[in-house]
């Protein structure tokens, strides 16, 4: 899979070898379903950014707020031994907390992507 970006929105393409076709629809948007579709890379983008533009603008001809993609930040509780645990092994490998635990979250999503 791969992914577009246009105006702080990511979105996906995939590939319907059923209706021969790249789709995709935008990611991290809380309730809010953008989707997209072309033939080609050139078709795909240009519907993705039309797709997130026309969104932007009926929002604000509605007067709502735009749906925000996730920012990258999250609370994660965790016992106070693991956090102890986890940042006794963050300073013994030389990075931060957030570096361990990104580190260790793309390694289990990886690792659950392969046994798929």
């Amino acid at each position: 899979m791969g992914y577009l970006k246009y105006k702080g929105y990511t979105g996906s393409v995939e590939f319907s070898e059923e209706d021969d076709c790249l789709f995709g629809k935008v990611q991290g948007l809380h309730g809010t379903l953008i989707s997209y579709e072309g033939d080609t890379v050139e078709e795909i983008r240009a519907d993705f950014e039309g797709a997130v533009d026309d969104y932007l603008e009926s929002c604000k001809e509605r007067g709502i707020e735009p749906a925000k993609p996730y920012s990258g930040k999250f609370i994660v509780r965790m016992t106070s031994d693991l956090h102890s645990r986890v940042a006794a092994m963050a300073e013994a490998t030389g990075t931060t907390i957030n570096e361990f635990i990104t580190r260790a979250v793309t390694h289990e999503l990886d690792h659950s992507a392969t046994a798929s």
